[in-house]
């Protein structure tokens, strides 16, 4: 089951245009508390520059979002990355941009393309991801009923994630959960009931999805 989109991992990158140089650091997080953290490190890291602008969105359906200008103009710094962020329906990540003047001046809407562009390089570094709820389900099987599970699971109804070879097999599973009595049902109608449950829990697992098709 989806539960939302965000990024799979921390990443930095470089925008510069009429010789302002753009850093964008972005993190993904959990909290309004992580998101607030990472920002005080980057700022306290950049603290000479000219401005050091952040973003958060944070809440599966983005409850969370906050921004600041840090001394730009109004809406050009900020604001915009935010926009960005809302509309592409991503949340539980922070970002800093971070802007070294480069004595030209950009205009409003220089500004805002130019904040925009950066934090946009820094996602794409940072890769979009889904984050799903997905079942974990540990059994104990023979090694007769091991081949018919492998087949199953090429049809996509779960994956194996971890398998140990005993006396018996210890495998490890997963699959979304939605799927989840399905998936048990499967593996004991393949077994004929011989199998042995060891753990069942739900878990927050990301998958990393094509920026293009969410960042137009």
């Amino acid at each position: 089951m989806k539960l939302y989109d965000t990024i799979y991992e921390e990443a930095t990158a470089e925008y510069i245009i009429q010789k302002s140089r753009f850093i964008a650091h972005i993190a993904p997080v959990d909290t309004y508390d992580e998101a607030k953290t990472f920002i005080a490190s980057i700022k306290a890291k950049y603290k000479d520059a000219t401005h050091n602008v952040p973003v958060l969105v944070v809440g599966e359906k983005q409850e969370m979002q906050w921004s600041s200008e840090d001394g730009e103009p109004q809406g050009t710094a900020g604001a915009p990355v935010l926009r960005m962020l809302v509309d592409s329906g991503l949340t539980n990540l922070a970002i800093v941009v971070t802007r070294y003047f480069g004595g030209i001046k950009l205009g409003t809407g220089g500004l805002m393309r130019a904040y925009t562009a950066a934090a946009r390089l820094a996602i794409d570094k940072a890769r979009l991801c889904e984050v799903k709820e997905t079942v974990i389900l540990k059994y104990e099987i023979s090694y007769s009923d091991m081949t018919k599970i492998e087949n199953i699971s090429k049809t996509g109804v779960f994956n194996i994630a971890k398998i140990e070879y005993t006396d018996k097999i210890t495998l490890e599973i997963n699959g979304d959960i939605d799927r989840k009595d399905e998936i048990m049902d499967a593996i004991t109608d393949i077994t004929a009931g011989r199998c042995r449950l060891l753990k069942k829990e739900s878990r927050k697992n990301k998958f990393v999805i094509d920026s293009a098709t969410m960042l137009c």
